[in-house]
């Protein structure tokens, strides 16, 4: 049975030939109205600057409870999520376990001048000084995370027939976060409770998020139209793109936010374990979203303030 995620090659679009970013701005709205998921190739980012920073956090994450303890924060914060702190389930009010991860958390730090705003979203970046050179691949990785989606932006709002600008007008000064996850293997977490997953279900919050995941037998997996889940497929060179629940309500649910989770360590492969690099962008902290009107649109939502709106998020997941 063919997957639900289509597989779409973006060179044509940065040819330049109207008939090539036609081709690929309406695969990206079919992807988008059918799965709201989909694996972008032709991107342009360096094979080696994914598994340069992959690699160093690997190390990072090699180290020691009470070394990495030093970097510990909380989600939002910059720095070291250790295991406990976050289950994406709750997002949509389903009481799971905390989710079988760590991460090390990154994200936009060019401050606005506003203390209340700088003092959450545009927070200083913290790398390991056991680990050199982390700091430098993840803040190169982040700003190529950054310029291809405002690319992937830039293909809606083509994909819609509207101005190339219409939502990269609101990335002037944007919130992003990276989150780089490592999923321990079984061996090291034990045997999974109940309902218990790496990631819990669960919708992303933003505009669009940028995945370069590893495959595994506990990995991604997609909910379907049909409310079935199955495994999304892989391919080396790929990204995994979706987008999240503000996109969503932009386009006035004409492209879906959907649902997905990452398996928790399976029995069958105890020795696994894996690292997504997650990329997690939004808009200006104070972009007001408002819905697409009909035709585009399906339904009108009431408009929001991005900011707002993804800190009650982040505090759903929250585990305090």
């Amino acid at each position: 049975m063919p997957s639900s995620v289509p597989l779409v090659d973006l060179s044509p679009w940065f040819a330049g030939t109207s008939e090539g970013r036609a081709e690929v701005a309406g695969r990206i709205d079919h992807a988008l109205r059918e799965s709201g998921f989909l694996l972008v190739t032709g991107h342009g980012v360096p094979d080696d600057l994914r598994h340069r920073t992959r690699e160093l956090a690997r190390e990072f994450f090699a180290l020691p409870e009470d070394v990495k303890q030093r970097y510990a924060v909380t989600v939002g914060g910059r720095g070291w999520l250790p295991p406990g702190v976050e289950a994406n389930g709750h997002a949509e009010g389903t009481e799971t376990p905390p989710d079988l991860k760590e991460s090390y958390s990154a994200g936009a730090d060019t401050r606005t001048g506003v203390a209340e705003v700088d003092g959450f979203w545009f927070q200083p970046n913290v790398w390991p000084h056991e680990v050199p050179g982390l700091g430098e691949a993840a803040t190169e990785y982040m700003r190529r995370m950054r310029a291809l989606s405002d690319h992937l932006l830039e293909i809606f709002a083509a994909a819609l027939g509207l101005a190339q600008s219409h939502f990269t007008r609101h990335t002037g000064h944007p919130t992003y976060t990276f989150n780089i996850n490592w999923y321990p293997p079984m061996t090291r977490v034990g045997p999974p409770a109940p309902d218990q997953f790496r990631i819990g279900p669960h919708t992303d919050f933003g505009t669009v998020t940028v995945l370069d995941r590893q495959a595994g037998v506990g990995g991604l997996q997609v909910c379907t139209a049909d409310g079935e889940w199955e495994d999304a497929p892989f391919h080396p060179e790929a990204f995994t793109v979706n987008i999240g629940d503000l996109m969503a309500r932009w386009t006035g649910d004409r492209w879906l936010s959907t649902r997905h989770r990452v398996l928790p360590p399976a029995a069958t492969a105890p020795d696994e374990d894996l690292v997504s690099l997650i990329f997690f962008y939004e808009t200006d902290h104070d972009a007001r979203i408002t819905s697409l009107a009909p035709p585009l649109g399906t339904r009108t939502y009431p408009e929001v303030i991005a900011s707002q709106y993804l800190k009650e998020k982040l505090d759903a997941i929250t585990i305090s």
